[in-house]
């Protein structure tokens, strides 16, 4: 055997810890950069200068850059992330009221509004009983195509 062999005993639990904190470390500041350039985009109170600026700050001194960014404008960061936030949840909170308005009312609702119909007089017994099976079945209709149609207006 001319090569050196490396066992397990060769690599100390404490270089494997080192390693591992290292690796972590690392992981940890490319995500802190990414933030950094991410926020840089993000921020409407910046020119398009001072963008370019930051940025090329960022990339020419990496560790300088993103240290100054954080310490001068790190406050304003968080800020901004957390109006970033609010403003998807607010869109997406006003997306799920319009799709929950919109769309077909549920069974119990047309039953609800046939048996209306039919208390006022506005629909025979039989014209109650189809539209109530076609509800029943799936095939009934939403806002009023059906057999009573003509008459759920007077």
């Amino acid at each position: 055997m001319s090569g050196a062999t490396y066992l397990a005993y060769d690599y100390p639990l404490l270089s494997a810890f080192w390693t591992l904190l290292v690796f972590f470390l690392w992981i940890m500041w490319f995500i802190l950069l990414f933030r950094v350039v991410m926020d840089i985009f993000r921020d409407d109170e910046l020119s398009g200068w001072a963008k370019a600026g930051w940025l090329v700050f960022t990339a020419l001194l990496p560790f300088l850059g993103v240290l100054v960014y954080v310490i001068a404008r790190g406050r304003e960061m968080g800020r901004r992330e957390i109006a970033q936030a609010r403003a998807q949840q607010e869109v997406f909170d006003s997306y799920v009221r319009e799709t929950a308005k919109g769309g077909r009312p549920s069974t119990v609702d047309e039953l609800a509004r046939l048996s209306e119909l039919k208390s006022r007089g506005d629909i025979t017994d039989d014209e109650f009983r189809r539209a109530k099976e076609l509800i029943l079945s799936g095939h009934g209709p939403a806002d009023q195509h059906g057999p009573f149609a003509s008459s759920a207006g007077r």
